[in-house]
């Protein structure tokens, strides 16, 4: 099914597991520092930071760190060399892999990437080569708890929304990447308070995978990547069933 990804359910809820850990920390705090550092330190203004601090509280980054980071854009030091940069590749399966990272070195993180791919049977491919596979997208939550869905879907829906879905507990709106902000402010202004709101990509297609051999080395490919500290987001077009990750 187009827009689904198993991989988009798994990483979710890897993340809360991380952040008890305080695995996910860093992470957070340097989309905060960079955020800060390009927009400003205001979050009423700079709505990526805003976005950035929302998902860091959603995962319980203490807001002193929240602070620290901020105020670390505002001075000297490493945040200054840290670049944005993706990789593409191809991981068992032919699954298609598309990462998103923040690094002050390179060389070393691309070295670690491409390692990662050869020991679990992938491979780290040129630019471009899966990009065109995802889909670049707005995602809002806001809980089911007392509240209407017909409702949200009119009010989202004029809001510039371009879908609702419904899942375990939230009603998820998709909207554009250009839109995302606007939609999220008229939705507030509206009286919906949304606990999370950020930018993504959705696979345009998936691939299904059934060998347990090969479910396995990608799953621990994905581990991999996802646990580099310069590593902010990883999309993957796989799917897979529950009793198969279970397995």
């Amino acid at each position: 099914m187009s827009g689904h990804s198993k991989w988009s359910t798994i990483k979710h809820k890897k993340a809360k597991i991380d952040a008890q850990k305080g695995v996910a920390f860093a992470k957070f705090s340097r989309e905060i520092t960079v955020a800060a550092k390009i927009g400003g330190p205001d979050p009423d203004s700079n709505f990526r930071l805003r976005t950035a601090i929302d998902k860091a509280k959603e995962s319980g980054l203490p807001n002193d760190n929240i602070k620290r980071a901020i105020e670390k854009a505002q001075g000297s030091g490493s945040s200054d060399n840290i670049e944005e940069i993706s990789y593409e590749g191809y991981g068992p399966g032919g699954v298609a892999i598309f990462i998103e990272a923040m690094t002050d070195n390179r060389n070393r993180t691309v070295g670690d990437i491409r390692s990662y791919f050869r020991k679990f049977n992938g491979n780290l491919g040129e630019s471009g080569c899966v990009g065109w596979m995802f889909k670049p997208q707005g995602e809002i939550f806001i809980s089911k708890d007392g509240c209407d869905f017909d409702k949200l879907f009119e009010d989202a829906i004029n809001a510039g929304a371009e879908d609702i879905q419904e899942e375990d507990e939230d009603y998820k709106i998709v909207t554009t990447t250009d839109t995302l902000q606007a939609v999220a402010e008229e939705l507030e202004k509206a009286g919906y308070k949304y606990h999370r709101a950020e930018f993504t990509r959705v696979p345009e297609n998936t691939i299904e995978i059934t060998d347990p051999s090969t479910a396995q080395t990608l799953l621990r490919l994905m581990d991999a990547i996802e646990n580099h500290d310069d590593v902010q987001n990883v999309y993957a077009n796989f799917d897979m069933s529950d009793d198969l990750i279970q397995e």
